[in-house]
């Protein structure tokens, strides 16, 4: 009898793939497709998701791994999906796609300044109940198409998160789970539940809501259609999958009370588990459902670290581009080797990308690096390139300080996964800025693992979510950090810090252009 098999879907900022793992957690084979999410020109800060390009690009992900692995569809025991949160995808009576938009589309700053004129405490009672500000929230974008496109507005019959769209498109079934639902700023955090009451405080639909469908549990079948598109057979169960950090945090076995992981992609999100699910008195730090039942995540999140990789990559390294070609390794690597040479905190050298979170008031000044010398020698382009890591991290270190304010509690180690966490240099740099053991996993598609264990606890392979990932989570290295590394950080700190407020001030006076703001701001 041919082994059982298990795939992931994963939808994320910058990609989409598809994973396929035997069920002790092997990762058998990977197919991905880049893809990204345009303006749309007619409305500054948009995030188009096109729907219609998107899902080929992941039902060639699905044929392309059946075809790498040469795994028999019919040995597919369950299939499950994860995605990038907070994207919505708006459909009508007839369950198709009308209107969608990516993470952290930015078009609806009118409708921020309109909900913010009716009821100034409206969004810290939202916060409240939810752990969302309207930041990301779906509120705003809704609202955004009541007044923009109220043509769609009048046809809007349901919405939903891109995981739950993969799940539909598979099998014509539409149901949110909570661990991405909850990200949508309308779900009350510990009912894991829609907050429809919501909707009403500012005169929106309050009947467009899916059923709920609790994270690991079946929610259809592949059907003729799903499997037309994609290769797999009719009949494959479908399981509700979850957000892709909650997930990630699934595939590396963080999820315990206490237990904490940096996640880093696109973004970075560093997720700290709570059995509560209280919110932040400041409304600093979002708070999500975790994808493990009577589980909840502070969660803090880096913009655009891993996207800031690939265009330094894209814009300076074509040497080194060509040169791994050649070789038949990652670019990524040979710049690692020259990064390297640089020492702990660059010269001296900072840049300026993202800040620290502020979830009720969240911005992120113009990408700026200062405080470099006209000297070759040592600020060639692998300093520059040392510096967007170093940044990324501390980051992260405020992050961690960040959390503990609000809860109390800080971690005593971090898991690190996703695609930075393959180079050993990013690794030992977050080490060394935290001052923390940094434990990589050997799978790095962690939360494809995750949607992978999710599937099989469906079908019935696994009898317990948290005991499997402890079970199947392996450890590939310890980072463990480096005294003079950290010393130097310790003492860089405070003053990146100030530099990181300064940019924020000149774009705050709009002679920088803001890297990223929230509606409204």
């Amino acid at each position: 009898m041919a082994k059982q098999t298990l795939m992931a879907i994963d939808a994320g900022t910058g990609s989409v793939r598809a994973v396929l793992f035997d069920t002790d957690g092997t990762q058998l084979g990977c197919v991905q497709r880049e893809w990204t999410h345009g303006q749309d020109p007619r409305y500054p800060g948009s995030m188009d998701f096109d729907w219609q390009t998107n899902w080929a690009l992941a039902c060639a992900c699905v044929r392309g791994v059946l075809a790498e692995t040469g795994v028999n569809p019919a040995d597919i025991a369950a299939v499950s999906t994860t995605c990038m949160r907070e994207g919505i995808v708006l459909y009508d009576a007839q369950g198709e796609e009308i209107w969608a938009c990516a993470n952290v589309d930015a078009r609806s700053t009118d409708e921020v300044a309109q909900l913010i004129r009716q009821n100034p405490a409206l969004e810290k009672e939202i916060y409240a109940v939810s752990g969302q500000t309207y930041a990301l929230g779906a509120l705003p974008r809704i609202l955004w198409v009541k007044n923009k496109r109220p043509d769609l507005y009048a046809r809007l019959s349901k919405v939903g998160m891109f995981n739950d769209w993969l799940i539909k498109k598979l099998t014509g079934v539409l149901a949110v789970e909570p661990s991405n639902g909850s990200t949508s700023g309308i779900f009350d955090l510990q009912a894991r539940a829609w907050d429809t009451a919501i909707m009403r405080k500012v005169n929106l639909k309050d009947d467009i809501f899916p059923p709920v469908a609790e994270c690991g549990t079946v929610v259809g079948t592949v059907n003729a259609r799903g499997a037309a598109d994609t290769g797999l057979c009719e009949g494959t169960p479908v399981v509700a999958g979850g957000g892709d950090s909650q997930l990630g945090c699934v595939g590396v076995g963080v999820v315990d009370e206490g237990q904490a992981a940096i996640l880093g992609g696109s973004f970075w999100q560093y997720e700290f588990n709570t059995a509560s699910g209280q919110t932040d008195g400041k409304c600093r730090v979002r708070v999500n459902c975790h994808a493990v039942p009577a589980l909840w995540q502070y969660e803090a999140l880096a913009f655009l670290p891993g996207l800031a990789m690939r265009w330094y990559r894209d814009a300076f390294c074509q040497d080194e581009v060509r040169r791994a070609a050649e070789l038949g390794t990652d670019p990524y690597a040979l710049m690692n080797e020259e990064a390297k040479k640089i020492p702990a905190g660059c010269y001296g050298m900072m840049c300026t990308f993202s800040d620290v979170m502020n979830f009720i008031s969240w911005k992120h000044a113009a990408p700026t690096f200062t405080n470099f010398a006209l000297d070759a020698q040592r600020f060639n382009k692998y300093t520059f390139y040392r510096a967007i890591m170093e940044n990324a991290a501390m980051v992260t270190r405020g992050h961690v300080e960040l959390v503990r304010e609000a809860t109390g509690h800080a971690p005593r180690e971090v898991v690190f996964a996703g695609g930075a966490s393959k180079g050993d240099v990013w690794c030992q740099i977050v080490a060394d800025v935290l001052g923390l053991p940094v434990k990589v996993p050997v799978v790095k598609e962690a939360t494809a693992l995750g949607a992978a264990i999710l599937a099989g606890h469906g079908v019935g392979l696994y009898a317990d979510i948290s005991g499997t990932a402890r079970k199947l989570v392996k450890w590939e290295r310890i980072f463990t950090p480096d005294t003079d590394n950290h010393r130097v950080y310790e003492e860089m700190y405070a003053p990146w810090r100030e530099v990181y407020q300064a940019q924020l001030a000149l774009s705050d006076r709009g002679l920088t252009r803001y890297m990223w703001v929230a509606p409204g701001l």
